[in-house]
């Protein structure tokens, strides 16, 4: 996908805005995450020289150690960043959260104890603690269109891994619940090596979101452009087409193998909620022994339609075709000469159609002759004084239908041994 589609189609799902709630525990590399990304993507597709200044003055300082330094949730920058990439324009900016606790970080309580810090939803002061549980919340619920939840494998600074887990699992869990597309980032300086995959693969199996392990500090163009591609998968499908054979899908509901498929594409569907998961669809859909191949013919990740074509094997048509007409067809010419037989039919049934119809509603009906079915004599010319006139006489049979309802009375004597048989009719 190229990075014209990946910013037009976030930007569709989005409503034309790329807001990106990044939250995690402290010292985990957040405010090196919003800068990189905003030198990489951001910065060099503002078009407005002031605009551009303005947003490099905005982005947050990062520094090692052990002490907090974001310490209070900011919007980066503070107005959205208007982005052009070719023809196309789209709204950008960050949310930097405050970190949850680990144990051993510092700066998040003072000498008078609890450090109180500001934040754009209260006008008084809040504790810092509280201000890390309620921006989470608040940022992405409110505030963000995509959640980035970043962690580390413990090789960036001077806390270890175990020191992230408690944090870093509350923050997916508020995530998840609160139901906004997120991605998870794994910080690391090593993020190429086994150990760090594996981390990986096990924080996806257990967050279900896509994980990606990178060395933030060093992040590219291409890894920011990649992380809106993965988190562009976490939206929801909105629409599934499926297409399959004309002559399957005109069948009736009732037919097994018009059946078969809706039972078939029903389970495929089931657990499908992410445009991630449509890759489920075609296997399970080929679990059905009437199916082919299933395929994806389209995705279109800006809207969330997602099309799905089914093969059906060639030989279930005559099948199907014999279970409708009652007749087993093994060539072209027998098909040629059962359509001309149920030509005619139709041809006799269309002349009595309406009359049928006419029965059921009053219990009489009549079919007026066709042109065929007249008879025309020979005509004849006529003298009326000084008129002269032709005689045409045309005859022509006329089908009247009349509803009987008859009723059969069975009477058996047990004790005579006598069987008495008695039929009455009623014609209406």
């Amino acid at each position: 996908m190229e990075k014209i589609d990946i910013i037009k189609n976030i930007t569709e799902r989005t409503g034309g805005d790329i807001y990106l709630g990044v939250v995690g525990a402290v010292r985990t590399g957040k405010s090196t995450f919003i800068k990189r990304f905003i030198e990489n993507l951001v910065v060099p597709n503002i078009e407005d020289e002031y605009e551009r200044k303005r947003t490099l003055d905005e982005i947050p300082q990062s520094a090692q150690g052990k002490t907090i330094m974001t310490t209070e949730p900011k919007f980066v920058p503070s107005n959205a960043a208007k982005i052009k990439i070719d023809d196309f324009t789209a709204d950008v900016r960050l949310v930097d959260c405050v970190g949850y606790i680990i144990e051993g970080a510092k700066g998040y309580e003072d000498e008078n104890g609890p450090r109180m810090v500001h934040t754009p939803w209260y006008e008084e002061s809040i504790p810092f603690v509280e201000a890390a549980e309620i921006g989470t919340e608040k940022v992405i619920k409110d505030h963000s269109s995509i959640g980035v939840l970043v962690t580390t494998d413990g090789s960036i600074g001077e806390f270890e891994r175990s020191d992230y887990v408690e944090a870093e699992q509350r923050i997916a869990k508020e995530l998840k619940e609160i139901g906004k597309p997120f991605i998870v980032i794994v910080n690391s300086t090593h993020p190429m090596l086994p150990e760090t995959e594996n981390l990986a693969e096990k924080l996806k199996e257990e967050y279900g979101a896509p994980v990606i392990p990178m060395n933030i500090d060093n992040m590219s163009e291409r890894d920011a452009y990649n992380i809106l591609r993965e988190a562009l998968y976490e939206f929801p499908v909105v629409c599934i087409d499926v297409e399959m054979a004309d002559w399957v899908a005109c069948l009736e509901p009732n037919n097994w193998l018009k059946k078969s498929y809706i039972d078939a594409i029903r389970n495929s569907i089931h657990e499908i909620d992410k445009l991630r998961d449509i890759e489920q669809i075609t296997g399970k859909l080929e679990e059905c022994e009437y199916i082919e191949k299933a395929y994806l013919s389209e995705v279109d990740t800006a809207t969330g339609n997602v099309r799905v074509t089914l093969k059906t094997p060639a030989n279930l048509y005559n099948e199907v075709l014999k279970d409708i007409i009652g007749v087993d067809i093994t060539s072209r010419s027998q098909l040629l000469s059962l359509f001309q037989d149920l030509g005619e039919a139709k041809r006799e049934y269309d002349q009595v159609k309406d009359a049928l119809k006419m029965v059921k509603q009053t219990g009489y009906g009549v079919a007026s002759p066709t042109l065929n079915d007249m008879t025309l004599d020979t005509p004849e010319i006529i003298k009326q004084g000084s008129r002269y006139g032709i005689k045409l006489k045309a005859v022509a049979p006329s089908i009247h239908i009349r509803n009987i309802i008859l009723m059969l009375l069975y009477l058996k004597d047990v004790l005579m041994q006598k069987v008495r048989k008695n039929m009455i009719s009623f014609t209406i």
